[in-house]
């Protein structure tokens, strides 16, 4: 039986998140230390660890089938290749910083300036929506260093938590597109193992689905039962079971968690009681 292939960052933090999605879809995952490759004993998959940037090429390629990988790199190398799930992890944005003492006011300041970046393509592609011209310098590595050497007037990297611009007394001052961890695939992926993927993203949304919702458990009166119940945004409809205690019962459901806190006030409002939240492990719907 065929395998499917997919590619990840071989280390990092997105290598981490990458194994743990897996982990939760019930893959068990062989590998040694600095292995490139990893086999999969209980799924027909086989793992490989790849630098970042090579990926968008092995999936062109037909080297790998699919690939975790960040949204910002398939922007910048893979722009013809197709993604099959947004995985909620490893976000960050593109950006342009510019030193502290620059006087920024708009895009149109960064007219004839350089700019230094690791995302090339990336960065003329949005220059040029904006009608902006600047001298480009390519970087790999520590693009933030450039303004304070000389090199560059502004910078165009990636940025999580915002500490590194912070030490090298930087500023962001525009955020060209906001990026997360995708599943991408091969535009030369077979049709056998297209039904291995499909199998995938069935364990992969049933995670995601879980992750974004919280199992709610609370008493409640009968005679509030009705408005309580307007107020879920579950599943269908909440499961309610009488309590021993007469004029009581237990109210299940499903609740997102962006809605968690203003649905729980709500409920407390209403009289409900004894509010446990439990998180959920996989979602099947």
């Amino acid at each position: 039986m065929s395998k499917l292939k997919i590619a990840i960052q071989k280390s990092g933090r997105l290598n981490e998140d990458s194994l743990n999605i897996l982990k939760e879809c019930g893959i068990s995952v062989s590998n040694g230390l600095d292995q490139l490759k990893a086999t999969v004993p209980n799924f027909p998959m086989e793992i490989m660890f790849l630098r970042n940037g090579d990926i968008p090429q092995y999936l062109k390629d037909g080297v790998v089938d699919i690939a975790i990988i960040g949204e910002n790199v398939l922007v910048e190398k893979g722009n013809s290749i197709t993604v099959l799930e947004k995985l909620n992890f490893s976000k960050c944005k593109v950006s342009l910083a510019v030193p502290k003492t620059f006087e920024y006011k708009s895009i149109k300041d960064l007219e004839g300036k350089k700019i230094a970046t690791s995302y090339p393509n990336t960065l003329n592609d949005y220059l040029l929506k904006k009608g902006i011209q600047a001298e480009l310098h390519e970087i790999s590595g520590s693009v933030e260093i450039a303004p304070n050497i000389g090199l560059a007037d502004a910078i165009c990297d990636i940025v999580s938590s915002g500490s590194t611009l912070f030490k090298n007394n930087l500023k962001e001052v525009e955020i060209m597109f906001e990026s997360e961890a995708v599943l991408a695939v091969s535009p030369n992926i077979s049709d056998e193992k297209n039904e291995i993927l499909n199998k995938l993203r069935f364990r992969i949304q049933s995670v995601l689905k879980a992750r974004k919702s919280k199992y709610v458990l609370m008493n409640a009166p009968n005679d509030k039962i009705k408005e309580i119940i307007k107020v879920l945004p579950g599943m269908r409809s909440p499961t309610v079971l009488p309590l021993v205690e007469e004029g009581w019962s237990s109210i299940h459901t499903v609740l997102e968690k962006n809605k968690f806190w203003e649905v729980i006030d709500e409920l407390k409002k209403l009289g409900a009681e004894g509010i446990l939240v439990i998180p959920i492990e996989k979602m099947v719907l």
